[in-house]
């Protein structure tokens, strides 16, 4: 999961604050990350794969977490592309630029940034995890309302002359699926036997959720009015709606656990933090409101299909 907000623009300074670093502390330091290795040296300091990585994600050509093969041509595109920030960041420090004011300011909101979006990794990776997904995951079961679902075959006509002349056929034993194949209108079905999987009634047209309603497996419907025609319909089996899975749902409930937990933690700390707007709005000004995609309570899972 990525829960950091990667910042391409901070680049440069993520690099002048890791030369600055390495100045201070007189040499390499050991891999920052278990299992890393080494990917270049710049003027006798290591770049490290994880730096490499975390450029690759800070660009959006990898999520966080995932793979990134160093014998890739992407890979060696993004080193030499840390290998340029390194040379640019270390001239910068030669002409001493990141003494001059703005330069500072500039690199105090970087850190600051780094630090929150550090923190914020810490407290998710303590909230999201396989249990509270998996108990949310259970709780929501519980609450979820399971429908009951129909699995159908159409046979669609233009005249109630053609659907009687079907009826007849039908009732004297004739295959529904090969008179579908045979005499349907409809393109979208007619080839597959006239199947339309199965579907919850609600979520049909209007004639066919009256017609549908209450039809028993086994039943032949119809015909009544549809879009191109009149339809006959053979129920073929009813059953509860399966609900979805955990996989299927687990994208939801982590992007609901990662939004709770960030919401709570900035609560928390405003509630303790004396802050002050010195700049307040102009009378009758909107107030902020939070981005319309951040979910207020835990989002229902989508029907399984």
């Amino acid at each position: 999961m990525a829960a950091s907000r990667p910042y391409r623009s901070a680049c440069l300074a993520l690099a002048l604050l890791g030369l600055a670093a390495c100045g201070q502390d007189g040499g390499d330091a050991g891999p920052p990350e278990r299992g890393d290795a080494p990917a270049a040296k710049v003027e006798g300091r290591t770049i490290w794969v994880s730096d490499v990585k975390r450029e690759a994600v800070a660009q959006g050509l990898i999520g966080e977490g995932e793979p990134f093969d160093p014998a890739s041509d992407q890979f060696r595109q993004v080193l030499d592309e840390v290998v340029d920030q390194k040379l640019l960041a270390a001239e910068a420090l030669k002409r001493k630029l990141d003494k001059e004011p703005v330069a500072q300011r500039r690199l105090a909101a970087t850190r600051d940034r780094i630090l929150g979006d550090m923190l914020v990794e810490s407290v998710i990776g303590d909230a999201v995890n396989e249990n509270n997904i998996r108990g949310l995951y259970q709780e929501q079961q519980k609450l979820a309302r399971r429908t009951e679902e129909v699995r159908a075959r159409q046979i669609v006509v233009a005249t109630p002359a053609e659907a009687e002349a079907v009826r007849r056929l039908l009732a004297s034993g004739a295959s529904f699926e090969a008179l579908a194949m045979e005499r349907s209108r409809d393109a979208a079905t007619r080839f597959n036997g006239g199947d339309l999987g199965y579907f919850t009634v609600d979520v049909m047209p209007e004639g066919y959720e009256a017609a549908l309603r209450g039809a028993q497996a086994g039943q032949i419907v119809g015909p009544f009015p549809v879009e191109g025609g009149l339809a006959l319909v053979k129920i073929e089996d009813r059953r509860l709606e399966e609900p979805i899975s955990l996989e299927a749902a687990r994208p939801q409930i982590v992007r609901f656990l990662t939004y709770d937990r960030i919401r709570d933690l900035l609560e928390t700390l405003r509630s303790k933090a004396k802050i002050e707007t010195l700049n307040r709005p102009a009378e009758g000004a909107r107030k902020a409101t939070p981005p319309a995609d951040a979910p207020k309570t835990v989002p229902a899972p989508p029907k399984a299909p």
